[in-house]
């Protein structure tokens, strides 16, 4: 159903490396987002006040801030699609994992208020009043929840973005967390014990580790994690189909963004190439690493009569990062 949408509201879907399109992508599953969500915590609040459930309740509020998140989503889908200008000349694509991490901070401080709720229902328990209809809409709900997990993981790999990845991973938690609420609520009729209560104080820990995991990947983003070895392995076997290029050396990626990476190495070509054959070949280099990766790369020359005996022994070590 999502690549039906996707094909009736976003124009040349397919272009994915366009940083319009990912801005459309990021627009579409934000305003999606919203949505649902909304429609959800109106679902989860009136069922939570219907059947006196606090685990409800925080669940129900749970999906009011993930229609936050979905606006935080859309913002940061706009900003990150800025053009590059004076003061950002690699552009703004690191103002999504930006985004990510403010996702992060509302869901812990929602997590945090709903613990304490949660807290007061196990030491002063109220009794959860069973009602069929209301159990209707919580499984209703779960599916509406596992559709959001599905569409957020396919746009998040279609487009490679971290606030989809990150959205997808928060509707997981939430099946989970109203899949336990519904079978908690069946088995507290038939016990003696505040299991709403708890239900709602595990559905708390749930939120707050979902927003310090969100948090630590956004975190490790910024500070420019190591590029995936595919990368690597990728830029190698494209020199390796250039016969004139023996070695590659002292290789760089650098991650400014979802599809903003820029790279650098050093190549070495037979020493008897004039300046303009060898400026020729780097460049027609340049352009299809640019043209099948997306990585925009920067190849400095080193011509060398005795390559073999300088990289003697470092061969294992001469294609990594430094």
């Amino acid at each position: 159903m999502i690549k039906i949408l996707i094909k009736r509201f976003i124009k040349n879907y397919e272009q994915v490396n366009d940083p319009e399109i990912r801005k459309a992508y990021g627009m579409f599953s934000g305003i999606l987002g919203v949505i649902l969500n909304i429609l959800l915590f109106m679902i989860k609040i009136i069922t939570g006040f219907i059947m006196n459930s606090i685990a409800i309740i925080s669940d129900a509020f749970n999906n009011l801030t993930d229609s936050a998140s979905s606006v935080v989503t859309i913002y940061g889908a706009s900003l990150s699609n800025k053009p590059p200008d004076k003061e950002h000349p690699y552009g703004h694509g690191r103002m999504e994992y930006i985004a990510s991490l403010v996702v992060a901070f509302i869901i812990i401080i929602v997590g945090i208020q709903l613990l304490s709720s949660s807290a007061g229902k196990i030491f002063n328990p109220v009794e959860v009043e069973f009602s069929l209809i209301a159990m209707v809409f919580l499984v209703l709900s779960v599916f509406i929840k596992l559709w959001m997990f599905s569409y957020n993981r396919y746009i998040g790999k279609t487009i490679n973005s971290s606030l989809n990845f990150a959205t997808a991973k928060d509707s997981l938690n939430d099946v989970i967390a109203t899949s336990g609420i519904i079978v908690g609520t069946i088995v507290g009729m038939y016990v003696n014990f505040p299991v709403d209560g708890v239900l709602g104080l595990l559905i708390s820990l749930l939120i707050i580790y979902t927003g310090f995991s969100t948090a630590k990947d956004a975190i490790n983003d910024l500070l420019g994690p190591s590029p995936d070895p595919e990368i690597y392995e990728k830029i190698e076997e494209i020199v390796s189909s250039t016969r004139k290029i023996r070695h590659c050396h002292d290789l760089h990626v650098h991650d400014y963004g979802p599809g903003r990476k820029i790279a650098s190495m050093h190549v070495v070509v037979p020493p008897h190439l004039s300046v303009e054959k060898a400026h020729d070949l780097v460049h027609s280099l340049e352009e299809k690493i640019k043209n099948e990766l997306g990585i925009k790369i920067v190849i400095h020359i080193d011509p060398s009569e005795h390559i073999d005996e300088k990289l003697a022994g470092k061969h294992e070590t001469s294609n990594k990062p430094v």
